[in-house]
């Protein structure tokens, strides 16, 4: 498996996967150009796919396989990153791509993609079904009907699942039709982040933090989920979905979960899921006044969200934090606030564990108040610090200061994290292994809609409006509210 450009110490950290065939419907999309097909060729380059396996593109666009294979080669040029540089390595690449134009709700197209599929032993066939959710029970049923899909199959269905408890339930039916649990792969890109992975390291890898994770140590947990970008290009469908289905429901609830969970028995996909799922079914409802939604208005360089949404009346949050409770022996009365929101003042991706003061301090008042905090930094600067308190250097008596213990990928791996770090690289190549550790299943998916949907049924039956933030600001006022009257406030961005 040598690659152009690849060295023999990149070969020894990759773990190989299967020869396979891998259909991307939607493959000449926006996800697939900007995600999948990069995070393809980078294995590639990593010596991860086998020189048999091949990458079917499918879409309704009639093209040549030339013309299939020149869009990529743009979409990596743009999208790939350092290895793009590499000409060899792009060309090389670009023979394993294929081509199929298909109808997924007609005849069109089929026959030709049962013709170029291959049915050997030991070869993974796997479907990417980068689409709207509207056609994932039509695709399921045409790679029945097609003869294109047996017992080992395995498909991957991307986000949204659902738009409320009932869609979900009912996309979760009409795979079942043609599909077992153990062959759908329902991706959250959130759950193939690095940091993500090794908060479980450090959870349960580490007797230092496993024994003081609960109520007792924890004062509370804090998760933020902050973007600049706003709404622009995506505003018809985000305006129908707002900040608790596009984030909370999914990105925001995994996180929780990988937070507060009971150790799995072993690290296997069911295990880990049956543990996210009683964290999902143990939460309590939210009262209203614990939920602040916003929208983002015009700062006068940038435009509205109602601008970007190209509605004028819209209700819709663009920005959504709230306080929530797992009712179980570990997390009894330990508060979690979670927000998320576009349009803020800065990128950032934080879960941060903050700790409770020691019962008493033997330096006095004077020494001030003190706090570890374990901080996960999922994006833009992956990794983790821990404040840990010491005695400021110098004369003066015991003067306190907090100081953190920091650990950067970057610093810590070297040149190569930026390629180790990326989540669709490793979510793939775990659909190749069969191993749905990191996917979530169908029961957890509904679990957290049933939390969700009364919340969003609660405000719209009340008719709130969000209230209104500045774009490039840290969302609403009333988000600081809401932790600062419990004697908290939010780490990373201000509000």
């Amino acid at each position: 498996m040598n690659r152009i450009g690849v060295t023999p110490e990149m070969v020894s950290r990759v773990i190989p996967v299967d020869p396979f065939d891998l259909v991307i419907f939607g493959g000449t999309g926006d996800l697939a150009r900007r995600k999948i097909l990069p995070a393809l060729f980078r294995r590639f380059c990593a010596g991860q796919m086998p020189d048999d396996s091949r990458i079917i593109g499918a879409a309704r666009s009639e093209m040549s396989e030339s013309e299939y294979r020149d869009l990529v080669r743009d979409a990596l040029a743009e999208f790939g990153k350092k290895h793009a540089e590499d000409k060899h390595a792009v060309e090389a690449f670009l023979k394993h791509l294929h081509y199929v134009a298909v109808d997924a709700m007609g005849d069109g197209g089929w026959k030709e993609m049962k013709a170029l599929l291959r049915d050997e032993e030991g070869l993974v066939r796997a479907f990417y079904f980068s689409v709207g959710p509207s056609l994932f029970g039509p695709l399921a049923e045409q790679l029945r009907e097609n003869g294109l899909a047996d017992r080992e199959t395995r498909i991957v269905v991307e986000k949204p699942f659902g738009h409320d408890l009932e869609s979900a339930r009912s996309l979760n039916e009409e795979l079942a039709q043609h599909f077992y649990e153990d062959q759908i792969y329902r991706i959250d890109h959130y759950l193939g982040k690095e940091t993500v992975q090794n908060l479980m390291a450090v959870r349960f890898g580490n007797m230092l933090f496993e024994p003081l994770w609960n109520a007792q140590y924890v004062d509370h947990i804090q998760i933020t989920v902050a973007e600049t970008v706003g709404v622009g290009g995506r505003g018809s469908y985000y305006d129908h979905s707002g900040a608790m289905r596009d984030m909370v429901q999914n990105h925001l609830m995994q996180l929780l979960c990988l937070i507060a969970m009971e150790p799995p028995a072993q690290f296997e996909a069911d295990a880990v899921r049956d543990e996210k799922l009683k964290v999902i079914r143990a939460l309590d409802p939210v009262d209203p006044d614990q939920i602040v939604r916003g929208q983002y208005t015009s700062d006068g360089s940038m435009p509205s969200y109602r601008e970007d949404a190209e509605n004028p009346t819209s209700k819709t949050e663009s920005f959504i934090a709230l306080k929530c409770y797992i009712s179980n022996w570990r997390w009894a009365n330990t508060p979690f606030y979670l927000r998320t929101g576009k349009r803020l003042s800065a990128r950032a991706s934080e879960i941060a564990v903050v700790f409770k003061e020691t019962p008493h301090s033997i330096f006095g008042i004077d020494s001030g108040r003190h706090r570890n905090v374990l901080s996960i930094r999922l994006q833009p600067d992956e990794g983790m610090t821990l404040g840990v308190t010491i005695k400021e250097p110098g004369p003066g008596g015991m003067r306190l200061v907090d100081v953190p213990l920091d650990m950067s990928f970057a610093d810590a791996l070297g040149p190569d994290a930026e390629e180790v770090t990326d989540a669709y690289e490793r979510l793939i190549m775990d659909v190749i292994r069969g191993n749905q550790t990191l996917f979530m299943r169908g029961d957890e998916v509904e679990a957290a809609w049933a939390w969700t949907d009364p919340l969003i049924e609660g405000w719209e039956r009340r008719g709130d409006s969000p209230k209104p933030y500045d774009a490039g600001s840290g969302g609403p006022d009333d988000a600081a509210f809401l932790i600062n009257r419990d004697g908290r406030r939010w780490r990373g961005i201000k509000i």
